[in-house]
């Protein structure tokens, strides 16, 4: 699977979308000061995105932290399911208690599996019911290919984004969070 995402910062350009040539079947080239999409090829069509998933798990965090429902400081109780989570892991060990700024560290540096888990259970009391509350704030905030089965992106049957959606929500992050991101 090959996936191109770019967000551009730069000067206003009158331009309009076009249509990009890559080996990737899905692109898109945002400009951030515009919101103008600069290049696209299959920006709606629905893929697994992997890690990218991520970002909505991160997003979820940055809100609780703006509204004041979280603080960096506070922590959570790493269970044996986020510390048996296979891929890409912060080795957080079980029956630990992490800081959510350790836990984000470990999400945006590591890409931790373990970490997301660990968060996504903090927050909802299951990845389960994380995820459903991160495909139900996507379409909130404007995602319109996405669906979240896990915090993680692990496969999973009905979990995707598309590119328009994974760019889209990588400038929110941008805009609404930058003490964070």
């Amino acid at each position: 699977m090959s996936l191109s995402i770019g967000l551009l910062i730069a000067a206003s350009l009158s331009v309009q979308a076009q249509t990009i040539d890559t080996v990737g079947k899905q692109a898109i080239l945002l400009d951030l000061t515009t919101n103008a999409v600069l290049l696209e090829k299959n920006a709606d069509s629905p893929m697994p995105p992997a890690s990218m998933s991520k970002l909505m798990t991160v997003y979820m965090v940055f809100q609780r932290l703006k509204e004041g429902r979280l603080s960096l400081d506070d922590k959570f109780q790493v269970s044996a399911k986020a510390w048996r989570k296979g891929g890409s892991k912060m080795f957080v060990m079980v029956n630990t208690r992490v800081a959510v700024r350790d836990l984000l560290r470990g999400i945006i540096v590591q890409s931790g599996n373990d970490s997301c888990i660990v968060v996504a259970e903090g927050l909802a009391g299951s990845e389960e019911a994380f995820a459903e509350e991160m495909t139900r704030r996507g379409k909130e905030i404007g995602l319109t290919n996405s669906s979240f089965k896990n915090a993680t992106g692990w496969p999973a049957e009905g979990h995707y984004m598309s590119a328009r959606d994974i760019a889209f929500l990588s400038a929110k992050i941008i805009r609404e969070f930058p003490e964070y991101y």
